[in-house]
């Protein structure tokens, strides 16, 4: 058996698959964010060792036999955190998360840097570690000074199961710090950052074993001894792993917390111009880009919590075929925005509200323009020579039939929607591990789902939602000019 373990920002999930990819069981944990100032987003590290050893024991309770055949774990989590150790391996300071946006001034400095662009091919975004660390050089200068070692969360994990300082390239390739094409770290940049390739974990590709369990941990725990770590992937890679997305024309959609638009890539194509991330795939010599929007159903979720309402229920309200643009807009720059604009400082708005706007046209207005929003990272995404001529849907709100008919018809692109079945970034990780732990093919191992519908855009319809997405996109700049 092999477990898959994606670290999320506000919880965990455990993933125990069979040698053939058929899941046998699952468990989850969650654990808090703290907000502590605006813009201030961050974690303890403990809380993920906790909510692993939770799922690790739930998972022993409710299937003992597979977890005693325990052959290798695989690790996702959400990218860009800087989980700051001392010499004895203490963590100096709670981990800052991927949607902490503190950093703004330190990453447009090191963005206009020579070489950053360059070598990473991104724009250095806020979210990004090596503004962040640049952040805590310049306010926590006590704190920097004792760095002996800078991991990312699930990175984290990993030394807290093996003893080792790894990391694997996807991951990584979120920092800032790394030559993207080349698949290592830049001294380069790091020395410009005050930092040495000594305080980096070891890069290793996520289909590799980075370490094996530790022997007291699996005493601890109840665990076999021995188990290979895999180096497994940021969650966007490791997503893709799960859902078969691995070569040039693959590619899907994800409706979570944020929005993604994420195409595999079989080269180095970066253009930092266009804010798409480019960065290394899970597997070796593969890349992925995507555009990332940082507020997709939390959007809906937002109007909801205003709303006091349930954000099923309202996204139910609207019926499951679409039938036009509503008259109101919403721009869903809530907390910034990366892909097109990368803009920190920009914040939502709803226009074209009158006496007669209603909640269902509020919740039209936030699903179109979340749309629309990934809309612009599909035009981003083909300016950088990235073919997709069809996608697959994952996150929640691709359940709502509304929603996905709603992006078919706004991207243009048929949206296929996977059948029932486990194919997110946990079943990422678990696929990683068997690879890892028996040298399987990632091709053979990462297929596609079982596809249980494909919607097709609504010919018809798309006229009137392209004239609505160029009304949103020219909301950009007047909007800009008052936030």
């Amino acid at each position: 058996m092999y477990l898959g373990l994606d670290l999320g920002t506000s919880g965990m999930r455990g993933l125990l698959i069979d040698p053939e990819g058929v899941a046998r069981g699952s468990a989850e944990a969650a654990y808090p964010v703290s907000h502590p100032h605006p813009g201030w987003s961050e974690q303890d590290p403990q809380d993920w060792i906790d909510a692993c050893t939770s799922i690790i024991r739930t998972l022993l309770s409710t299937h003992p036999d597979d977890m005693s055949d325990l052959k290798g774990i695989g690790l996702s989590g959400q990218m860009h955190g800087a989980t700051l150790l001392d010499e004895q391996g203490q963590v100096l300071r709670p981990c800052m998360l991927w949607n902490d946006t503190r950093s703004h001034a330190q990453a447009a400095a090191l963005d206009a840097a020579p070489g950053f662009r360059d070598t990473t091919g991104n724009i250095v975004f806020p979210g990004f570690t090596a503004p962040k660390v640049q952040w805590v050089a310049e306010n926590e200068p006590g704190i920097f000074s004792r760095i002996a070692r800078i991991l990312l969360p699930k990175d984290y994990l990993a030394h807290w199961l093996t003893g080792g300082f790894t990391s694997d390239m996807s991951d990584s390739a979120g920092t800032a710090w790394m030559d993207t094409g080349a698949r290592r770290w830049s001294d380069a940049l790091l020395t410009h950052c005050g930092l040495s390739r000594a305080q980096m974990p070891t890069l290793h590709e996520g289909s590799a074993v980075v370490g094996h369990l530790r022997d007291d941990l699996a005493g601890t725990l109840g665990l076999p001894e021995s188990v290979p770590v895999a180096g497994g992937g940021g969650d966007n890679a490791a997503a893709a792993c799960g859902i078969g997305a691995l070569g040039e024309g693959d590619g899907f959609v994800s409706l979570g917390t944020s929005g993604v638009l994420l195409a595999a890539r079989n080269g180095f194509a970066p253009d930092p111009a266009t804010a798409v991330h480019t960065f290394c795939h899970a597997i070796p010599d593969t890349w992925y880009q995507m555009g990332v929007i940082l507020a997709a159903t939390d959007s809906l979720n937002w109007l909801a919590a205003t709303l006091k309402e349930d954000a099923a229920t309202l996204a139910a309200e609207l019926g499951d075929r679409i039938d036009g643009p509503g008259r109101v807009r919403f721009l869903p720059y809530l907390s910034g925005e990366r892909t097109p604009h990368n803009d920190s400082a920009v914040r939502g708005a709803l226009t074209g509200l009158d006496i007669a706007t209603g909640r269902t046209d509020l919740t039209r207005a936030v699903v179109e323009g979340v749309s629309f929003a990934l809309r612009d990272s599909l035009d981003a995404l083909r300016a950088t020579g990235a073919d997709l001529q069809s996608m697959i849907a994952i996150g929640g709100g691709s359940q709502s039939r509304y929603w996905t008919e709603l992006l078919a018809t706004v991207l243009g692109l048929p949206v296929a929607l996977p059948a029932q079945g486990e194919f997110g970034a946990a079943m990422g990780a678990a696929r990683l591990a068997l690879c890892a732990a028996t040298g399987a093919d990632p091709a053979a191992v990462m297929t596609k789902p079982e596809i249980s519908e494909t919607i097709d855009p609504v010919p018809g319809l798309q006229p009137a939602y392209d004239a609505a997405c160029a009304g949103f996109r020219s909301l950009y700049p007047a909007l800009k000019d008052h936030t």
